[in-house]
């Protein structure tokens, strides 16, 4: 059979590239949606943070597992981006699957340009989830540098028996304030500050004990103070930490998020804190 006959290149039919469909939604709203496949939200009170909501772990871990091991994950390079299998067999080795890796992920712009920029000169293959992810930066011209944002996730609550309602509004609250302290600069510096001025040395190595025994690359600074204040300050369930995780008790660690509070930036994840504070107070 003779080669179909081709129109004239000026005439040539170009794929269109796929658009995300991205809805601006509060806390509340993300966590009542029930995704069926990948949906994407602008957070209400920052829209410089992206929520990727999955309906699976494996569909989360399929696209940003190579990520979290790139950039904070111990022991691996962070100089290039690791094969699918060697991460897979880094990840069996330590009793989780592709999907149990992270229950939530956070990132910022430029790490995420990175990540990309390193996949091309490394020549690596992108699995169809890595795919999606590189066109939704594209589409929010995330690629190009200079970009001050963050890129955070979750996963459906039900993807596992650990996933509940309840779970799944700490995961958020948690990688929110990653996402606030990946697009606020103000909100950085202050958690800079608060590491070195409002801990102890007792209590950062505290910190950074309980951080390697997650898996994290506690020689990378930023990623320790982000860490920080995220489980210390707004991870407020016992199944994903505790204050005696970092040799404190609780009374220590009520002290510190008030006095973390008192001096934080305006904006909604001061509100979110004081709630916390406040429910906290009202159980004891």
């Amino acid at each position: 059979m003779s080669a179909a006959r081709q129109p004239p290149a000026s005439q040539t039919a170009v794929a269109p590239v796929p658009t995300f469909a991205i809805r601006t939604a509060t806390q509340r709203e993300i966590e009542a949606n029930v995704p069926t496949k990948l949906a994407v939200f602008r957070f209400a009170a920052n829209p410089n943070i992206l929520v990727l909501d999955f309906p699976t772990l494996r569909e989360q871990g399929l696209m940003l597992d190579r990520v979290a091991a790139l950039i904070e994950k111990a022991g691996l390079p962070r100089d290039h981006v690791v094969s699918w299998a060697d991460l897979t067999a880094r990840i069996r080795a330590r009793g989780d699957t592709i999907g149990t890796y992270y229950y939530g992920h956070d990132y910022s712009a430029a790490a995420l340009a990175r990540f990309f920029a390193l996949v091309a000169q490394d020549h690596r293959h992108l699995n169809p989830q890595e795919q999606q992810l590189h066109t939704l930066l594209a589409q929010l011209g995330w690629l190009q540098p200079g970009v001050t944002a963050g890129l955070i996730s979750l996963p459906r609550v039900g993807a596992n028996r650990y996933v509940t309602s309840v779970a799944d509004d700490v995961i958020l609250t948690h990688e929110l304030s990653h996402g606030e302290f990946f697009s606020e600069p103000a909100y950085a510096s202050y958690v800079a500050r608060f590491w070195q001025t409002g801990l102890t040395a007792a209590e950062r190595d505290g910190m950074r004990k309980f951080l390697a025994s997650e898996d994290y690359d506690v020689t990378q600074h930023e990623l320790v103070v982000n860490e920080m204040q995220a489980y210390l300050m707004f991870t407020r369930n016992k199944e994903f930490f505790a204050a005696k995780d970092i040799g404190i008790t609780h009374a220590e660690r009520a002290r510190l998020q008030r006095q973390f509070l008192a001096g934080m930036p305006p904006g909604w994840l001061r509100a979110r804190l004081a709630a916390l504070n406040g429910r906290q107070s009202a159980r004891r």
